[in-house]
């Protein structure tokens, strides 16, 4: 069994923000595997089990806010009895251009609260990442306000197909594993992964 983890906030006024990458990315994941996401308040989150090219896998969304996303995905690996192998957290990340894609084995949380908030509570940090680009703040802009901001027109346009990428991407990992998604997924554009 996996579990995948997409990140983000909770409430009407952050689904379409930057931080909410990683949210979509399961809402996107769970309509094309025809998953029902539901409440589960043991694990702080939106769960529901399905497959995905015939392997067993849990999608998840917390319900937590951003910087206590360890609360959800501890009860999860708890709940569904999962090894840290199994588990694939979806993140936003400021560091990487807008529409790149990054899946690594392990890491540090690179300044992201949400995986600080995983590391801590889990008292780990070997566990797959998939971290989406949402670029970096312009005009002054701080980090914080950047990423609750929503994406602008033209990024919009982009975000749809990025998601689509990102949702193969956990594909590959579930039917093939950390080092074919690496292969096929880190790459310095979009372009090239066509």
């Amino acid at each position: 069994m996996k579990l995948i983890v997409g990140l983000g906030n909770p409430g009407r006024i952050y689904i379409d923000s930057r931080h909410n990458i990683g949210t979509s990315c399961i809402k996107a994941l769970a309509k094309l595997y025809k998953i029902h996401l539901k409440k589960n308040n043991h694990t702080f989150s939106l769960s529901g089990e399905g497959k995905i090219a015939g392997k067993s896998v849990i999608l998840a969304a917390p319900l937590t806010f951003m910087n206590l996303s360890g609360l959800a995905v501890r009860g999860l690996l708890k709940k569904y009895k999962i090894d840290l192998d199994d588990l694939l957290i979806v993140c936003d990340d400021l560091d990487l251009e807008f529409g790149r894609i990054k899946i690594r084995p392990a890491g540090s949380p690179g300044g992201h609260r949400g995986l600080k908030s995983i590391i801590d509570s889990i008292e780990k940090q070997d566990f797959c990442r998939l971290r989406i680009g949402i670029g970096k703040p312009q005009d002054n802009m701080d980090a914080a306000s950047f990423v609750l901001s929503a994406f602008n027109s033209w990024e919009r346009a982009e975000v749809k197909d990025i998601i689509k990428k990102a949702v193969d991407c956990c594909r590959v990992w579930v039917t093939k594993g950390i080092t074919e998604s690496m292969n096929i997924f880190n790459k310095r554009s979009l372009k090239e992964n066509e």
